[in-house]
């Protein structure tokens, strides 16, 4: 009798431990389920069309420089530098639309200032063999002096109002700079999974030794990376400064420590190699969820900033975790 039961609970405890490792391996989506089921006893609107249209709408701008971050982080590095370059382009977009200069060469030239960061930082980074946080954090410095010159440390106001509806319009009902994040994301989520660039991110931040002994063009690849991280960063930046019809040296301030450990949280590892765009994803939109639920539930915004710490150290603290239990096991 006892050999019975014994084979009939089997079956039911292996089933529970595989639901067990699962939500282990995919804490972000777990936390986003959590979300979801516990906005069911709000009284905001949380469920309407219109709020979730607004939370990706919010999050695009994060959601495009996460992408260009996910490819530095795929390689073994990180870069502190992207709300900076997103503030500085921006600004530079919105200044030289209200000098007079075409709107698309304006953002053209925007972009480029973000480009050239990103090289500047592969290129310390790569060549002269720096520490990635070190540099990008001390970048990220110089690039937001030269915002606070260029506008006196005051917002900045767009003077074209087709300017401010490249980010404001919308295509079939979706937003504009809805629609520029997802192409971006899948044109990020190409050049990872379909082209050699994408397989040598994830072979070099792997075995960078090993990589290099194979053949592959370790330096040039972590270069390009960078430089991506850094245009998608000034992609971003003149989005946000569209959405907002106003250039400012503090749109990025809480940016940096925010991606980086967005696109962690989402299961990109610092440790190089592992990860990619649905990771990023996820990851950014656990800190968008978190912030819409708790201004729904009317949480005080300093009580939020506390919880939303508390919630990235754990999640990351379970990751670590879950990484040495795995090497233990090996």
């Amino acid at each position: 009798m006892s050999n019975m039961s014994v084979s009939v609970q089997t079956p039911k405890l292996h089933f529970g431990r595989q639901a067990v490792q699962l939500l282990s391996r995919q804490k972000a989506v777990t936390a986003i389920a959590i979300m979801l089921f516990a906005m069911l006893f709000s009284d905001s609107r949380f469920y309407t069309l219109l709020n979730f249209l607004n939370i990706f709408r919010v999050a695009s701008p994060n959601l495009i420089i996460a992408f260009g971050v996910t490819l530095a982080v795929i390689c073994r590095g990180c870069d502190l530098s992207v709300g900076s370059v997103m503030s500085l382009s921006g600004i530079i977009a919105v200044l030289l639309v209200n000098s007079g200069m075409n709107m698309y060469m304006a953002m053209f030239i925007a972009v480029l200032s973000g480009t050239a960061v990103g090289f500047i930082n592969g290129f310390l980074v790569v060549h002269q063999k720096t520490e990635a946080f070190i540099i990008t954090l001390g970048m990220g410095m110089l690039v937001k002096g030269v915002s606070l010159r260029l506008t006196d440390a005051n917002p900045i106001p767009a003077r074209s109002f087709d300017f401010m509806m490249i980010s404001n319009g919308s295509f079939l009902g979706i937003p504009n700079i809805m629609l520029f994040m997802i192409l971006i994301g899948a044109f990020t989520f190409w050049l990872l999974r379909f082209t050699s660039f994408g397989r040598n991110c994830y072979a070099l931040g792997g075995d960078y030794e090993v990589a290099e002994y194979s053949g592959i063009p370790v330096i040039r690849t972590k270069w390009i990376a960078f430089t991506l991280t850094g245009t998608y960063a000034a992609i971003a930046g003149v989005l946000l400064s569209s959405y907002m019809n106003t250039g400012s040296a503090i749109y990025g301030d809480p940016i940096p420590l925010m991606i980086n450990c967005g696109v962690v949280i989402g299961g990109t590892s610092f440790a190089g190699g592992t990860g990619g765009v649905g990771h990023s994803f996820i990851g950014i939109m656990v800190m968008q969820l978190l912030r819409n639920c708790m201004n729904g539930f009317g949480i005080n915004p300093y009580i939020q900033q506390m919880i939303l710490g508390i919630v990235i150290v754990t999640i990351i603290c379970m990751d670590c975790y879950a990484i040495k239990r795995k090497k233990e096991d090996v």
